[in-house]
């Protein structure tokens, strides 16, 4: 597809050029420009040579601007190149579980490396090639998001339904030996890919020296199962299983920080002068399941410290344990004052338990505060299907009309996409006007969640 520029940003380096929109971009500094990639990268250099096409005439601009400012230039797509579709047929794979008649958007499949550059997305590898492995590297597009599942390679071809699964597992190997960060991301089936298959995965893992996060989230299983692989959901036991094998490295990396910390206090004291055979610390990687196993597991969420940074929250990761930590830190933080209302909260069964105690927390300090919170079945997508992200506005009406809402109802920014709609394709103002009162949109922020309460 040709990069055609769409617009220039006013006061740009590009506005300063008679580049126009309209104008396709064949290259930079000699460098062909195939996709945002390369624009991204051969774009941040202090100087620019481009060459255009306009009425089918090549032409020249010179650019000159700070080091990776951005030239100004928009294109006709973001990609400036076809969106990759995924060449997968997992077994667990969600968008397969999905009914007819919703957006259109929602059944595109993609796997896209550059995707992952710009949005933090999360690849199989399974559609990258060696030259297109060698030009990520190039261009240190770090960290690389992937999407693993199992290191076994036989077993993942078995789950991805493709026979190059296992064989690409090696760009791993390429990625690490560059000094590529990876975050790893795996979709747990219980009795295909947990147990020791998992105690196998992880420990394949951590021998390679840049990864920097393991994640393991449970598979989503839909009611629209009909003609796909036969899957189940995880039992409590089998939930508390997978956090015991995460909780395993979790102990031997807490006795070997221990041993370490002896280690270094030893030199300090002058104890220890020969050096040779010790170790210090090694690379602070995070390993962790999701909260959706903990909630499975009907265990308690961990603390913040068990997170570190936090680097798989779009996974569900941490999610709960930090919203709860920084509601708290705010409500330790707000002047008294008189709050009198009456709401409601709606939102998904995973969150309940959270929001309640929040709302206890605040109702401890504001005695005329009111505030319901009402969980929402799943009944569109099935009972096992209990992220707020998933609700839909029809669930959400149906099970809300007829009760007493208060004075407006808080929903989650999770359920609606950047158009403002639901998975079903409604709207705010229709949820309102089905439900008879105010609608107020909350983001996963504790400030935001705490003004839409009215306490900030």
């Amino acid at each position: 597809m040709p990069a055609e520029i769409t617009s220039i940003a006013p006061d740009s380096p590009a506005a300063r050029t008679k580049i126009a929109p309209g104008d396709v971009l064949l290259s930079i500094n000699n460098h062909a420009i195939g996709d945002v990639l390369d624009y991204r990268f051969y774009a941040a250099e202090q100087k620019l040579r481009l060459v255009l096409r306009r009425n089918k005439k090549n032409y020249t601009a010179k650019i000159r601007k700070d080091e990776y400012e951005d030239p100004g230039l928009e294109f006709a797509d973001g990609l400036m190149n076809a969106q990759r579709r995924c060449k997968n047929k997992c077994v667990f794979c969600f968008i397969d579980q999905l009914p007819p008649g919703l957006r259109e958007s929602l059944y595109f499949k993609d796997d896209d490396a550059r995707l992952g550059f710009l949005f933090g997305n999360y690849i199989t590898l399974t559609n990258l090639t060696d030259r297109e492995v060698t030009r990520m590297i190039a261009m240190r597009l770090s960290p690389v998001n992937v999407s693993i599942h199992t290191m076994n390679p036989e077993l993942r071809c078995k789950m991805m339904g493709n026979p190059m699964a296992g064989e690409c597992l090696a760009y791993l190997e390429k990625f690490a030996k560059a000094g590529i960060d990876l975050n790893i991301q795996l979709v747990l089936c219980p009795g295909w890919n947990d147990g020791e298959a998992l105690r196998f995965t992880l420990k394949k893992l951590l021998q390679l020296p840049t990864v920097r996060s393991i994640a393991a989230v449970p598979v989503g299983l839909t009611k629209y199962r009909e003609n796909l692989t036969h899957l189940r959901a995880f039992s409590k036991e089998e939930a508390q299983s997978v956090i015991d094998i995460f909780d395993e490295w979790h102990v031997a990396r807490a006795e070997r920080r221990a041993a370490q910390d002896a280690i270094r206090a030893a030199i300090d004291r002058g104890e220890i002068t020969d050096f040779i055979g010790i170790t210090l610390p090694d690379r602070d990687i995070e390993l962790y399941p999701s909260d959706e196993f903990f909630l499975l597991a009907e265990r308690d969420m961990p603390g913040v410290t068990y997170y570190g940074e936090f680097r798989q929250l779009e996974n569900g990761v941490g999610l709960w344990t930090g919203f709860r930590q920084d509601v708290l830190d705010a409500l330790n933080n707000c002047q008294l004052s008189t709050v009198n209302c009456q709401l409601t909260i709606a939102t998904g069964v995973a969150a309940e338990a959270l929001l309640r105690f929040l709302v206890d927390e605040c109702e401890k300090i504001w005695h005329n505060m009111h505030v319901r919170v009402l969980p929402i079945e799943n009944r569109f997508f099935g009972e096992n299907i209990t992220v707020a992200g998933l609700l839909t506005g029809r669930d959400v009406v149906e099970q809300l009309r007829g009760e007493a809402l208060g004075e407006r109802l808080l929903l989650p920014a999770a359920m609606f996409n950047r158009d403002g709609l639901t998975l079903d394709g409604m709207t705010i103002a229709e949820i309102e006007g089905a439900l008879g009162v105010p609608v107020v949109v909350v983001k996963n922020d504790a400030e935001e969640f705490l003004g839409a309460i009215g306490l900030t």
